[in-house]
């Protein structure tokens, strides 16, 4: 592998709390050496990229997508995911297992790993928490961690039954994988009536939608706090995917406060949008967690502002067109975001409310790695993986989701204005993304 020189650039490392002008090394798929301007000392050779006059930071790591592969290669393919991703600054996802088959064995994980898929970063599977994500009988928690997997989570299929969740925690913590939850009470979102599509609130009874109410969401993170509070192991870890109500971060500010290994993530569309985004029946506006109300939106922002959020994750959910171009309560669930997560932080994170760029590359990159036991990811330190977003820091672009790298278009941040350009996006050592001009 060329050996690959980065000369000119600002490094902001926030793991290892460097925010100067440096120079790095990137050799054998690692980082070989970090040095000030022009002092690098086994360059000799190296192929060289000029980063003068931007931001070079560990490459970002989003914990929460789906890559639809296998079973919807309609939607995305592991190959078309990972260049999104890499188009966005990107090393490092974590795929949730809601394809088909669901990913609840060491096969499946071990084939979505492989070098047939066309994965241009790195690619960590997430298991099913319970076999078919059926919400019974647990998987074989060793043998998935043996192959690769991160986490375990029955995704958009909550885990109800207090006994099987406290099972899974017991089980997963034994391992030392995270169990990740979609924190939704499905017994009061979904009935005889068909399922909720969007926040219970004026807006869905102004649309004439069926709604969820808020504490669907809190109800079940309370619940599973409750149960990490029983289960008395520290090694126990639960992590709330995209959080979207005030009360749920309540809820696991104070269990943080407990001293219970609780965690949260938050996307972008929880933070900056709400339900009035659903304007009439924008079937680009509708995911699970809806979008909620503009008190809950705000306490979104206090909660990354103020330390209580770990990560900014995207849950990345192409669907295809004609997918989404049907009535709003038939429409299926998400969004991309791989490709605008970066831009719409740094515009409205950094920018528009001020936190330093660190914090916010930090919750982008070291957290979430930390989160599921990435090591040697999320920092550029000498002898860590080689994984490097080099972008310009005050370059505003416009997001033209005709444009980008995912099979799918479903985003309402389509014409959106972004701050933070990528330039180049390495993988291992490799150059995964090179924006063309």
């Amino acid at each position: 592998m060329t050996a690959l020189a980065i000369r000119g650039g600002h490094l902001v490392d926030p793991a290892a709390g460097v925010d100067l002008p440096k120079d790095i090394l990137l050799k054998d798929g690692r980082v070989a050496e970090i040095a000030s301007p022009g002092k690098l000392k086994s360059a000799n050779g190296a192929d060289v990229l000029d980063a003068t006059g931007l931001t070079v930071a560990p490459g970002l790591v989003d914990i929460h997508v789906h890559l639809r592969e296998p079973g919807h290669t309609h939607k995305e393919t592991i190959a078309t995911g990972t260049a999104a991703a890499a188009a966005g600054g990107f090393t490092a996802v974590a795929a949730m297992p809601n394809t088909l088959p669901v990913n609840d064995s060491p096969e499946t994980t071990r084939w979505m790993q492989a070098p047939e898929r066309g994965a241009v970063i790195r690619v960590f599977p997430i298991a099913a928490a319970t076999r078919g994500s059926k919400g019974d009988a647990i998987n074989d928690y060793a043998a998935l961690k043996s192959a690769g997997v991160v986490a375990v989570t029955d995704d958009g299929l909550p885990i109800l039954k207090d006994n099987i969740m406290r099972e899974v925690l017991a089980a997963a913590a034994r391992v030392g994988l995270s169990v990740i939850q979609h924190a939704e009470d499905t017994r009061l979102t979904q009935g005889a009536g068909g399922a909720a599509s969007m926040n219970l609130g004026p807006v869905s009874f102004r649309l004439g939608l069926r709604g969820m109410p808020p504490e669907a969401e809190s109800s079940l993170v309370e619940r599973d706090i409750r149960l990490v509070t029983e289960l008395r192991d520290a090694r126990a870890h639960l992590h709330v995917a995209h959080i979207s109500t005030a009360a749920a971060v309540a809820a696991v500010r104070q269990a943080r406060r407990n001293g219970l290994r609780v965690t949260c993530e938050v996307a972008p569309h929880h933070f900056l949008l709400t339900e009035e985004h659903v304007g009439l029946y924008n079937t680009n506006a509708k995911m699970n967690p809806p979008l909620r109300s503009a008190a809950d939106r705000d306490a979104m922002i206090e909660a990354i502002l103020d330390g209580v959020v770990d990560a900014i994750a995207t849950d990345h959910a192409p669907h295809a067109v004609h997918e989404k171009e049907v009535e709003f309560e038939n429409a299926p669930n998400g969004i991309i975001g791989v490709e605008t997560a970066l831009g719409l932080c740094l515009r409205w994170l950094h920018k528009e409310w001020k936190m330093p760029i660190g914090r916010v590359l930090s919750l982008l990159s070291a957290q979430p790695a930390a989160l599921l036991g990435m090591k040697g990811r999320g920092t550029l330190t000498v002898g860590s993986f080689a994984d490097v977003v080099v972008f310009d820091p005050k370059a505003e672009w416009t997001y033209n989701a005709r444009e980008g790298k995912s099979k799918s278009r479903n985003t309402p941040f389509d014409g959106w204005t972004m701050q933070g350009k990528v330039r180049w996006t390495i993988s291992e050592g490799r150059i995964a993304y090179e924006r063309a001009s």
